[in-house]
């Protein structure tokens, strides 16, 4: 099965967010894995989008997963 790839635009409105909020993510260490493109070019994978909205589901508000138990 083929993985489509996003821009930065189809993307923010695949998740939800801003492009900036992917922009800033990138600029501080990229929690959503991206696919650069030549020097400027940047795409999403979907399912890397899937993926980072899974391991991010919680339960209530007070649930912080995985990065409670790394001391975050």
């Amino acid at each position: 099965m083929e993985n489509k790839l996003l821009s930065t635009k189809q993307a923010a409105i695949y998740l939800g967010v801003s492009e900036a909020f992917l922009e800033r993510d990138r600029w501080a260490g990229a929690r959503i894995p991206f696919v650069r493109i030549g020097s400027r070019a940047v795409r999403y994978e979907v399912s890397a989008l899937e993926a980072y909205v899974k391991a991010n589901i919680r339960k209530s508000t007070s649930d912080q997963g995985i990065c409670k138990k790394e001391g975050r």
